[in-house]
C-alpha cells in the first residue's frame, strides 16, 4: 500500500506545481485515511459529499420530465473509494421544489414544496465518480424509489 500512497502524494505535487486542483484537495485526499480501492464511510455533511448529492440531483432533474426541480433533502449515508478518481456513494433523500425547470433557478434559492398534494420525495442511491485532473464529474448509478 506505501507505493500507491506515493504515487498519490507525487501526483498532488504535480497538480500543485501545473495549477490542477487546489493544495486542500490534495491534504483532503492524503489525509482522510482512504485506501485506494477500499470502501471507506464519510460523514454526510463532507464538502465532497455535498457536491456528489447536488450532481445527482442534477441528474436526476435533466433525466425527469417533472416540470418542478427537485434538490437534494437529507444524505443518509455517504461512502468514498479512491479508484480512478473518487466514487461517492450515496443513500439519500431528493424532494420536490416549487422552482420549475423552466426557470432555471439556482437550487440553493428553490425552497421545498409546501403544498401538500404537489410534495413528493424519493430515497435514491447514486455513485458519483469525481476524476479532479481531467476536470470530470459522472453519475454513472441513480436508483430513486
Amino acid at each position: 500500500m506505501r507505493p500507491a500512497w506515493a504515487l498519490l502524494g507525487l501526483c498532488c505535487l504535480i497538480w500543485r506545481v501545473t495549477g490542477g486542483p487546489s493544495g486542500d484537495f490534495c491534504s483532503q485526499i492524503h489525509n482522510s485515511g482512504v485506501k485506494p480501492g477500499f470502501p471507506k464511510t464519510i460523514k454526510t455533511n463532507d464538502p465532497g459529499v455535498l457536491r456528489a448529492a447536488r450532481h445527482t440531483v442534477e441528474r436526476f432533474n435533466n433525466c425527469s420530465n417533472d416540470i418542478f426541480l427537485f434538490k437534494e433533502s437529507h444524505v443518509n449515508s455517504a461512502m468514498v473509494q479512491i479508484v480512478k478518481g473518487l466514487k461517492y456513494m450515496l443513500d439519500l433523500e431528493i424532494g420536490r421544489t416549487m422552482c420549475k425547470k423552466t426557470r432555471h433557478p439556482s437550487l440553493d434559492k428553490c425552497d421545498f414544496q409546501t403544498n401538500h398534494t404537489l410534495k413528493q420525495t424519493f430515497g435514491c442511491y447514486s455513485e458519483v465518480w469525481v476524476i479532479p485532473w481531467l476536470h470530470e464529474i459522472d453519475v454513472p448509478v441513480l436508483h430513486c424509489h
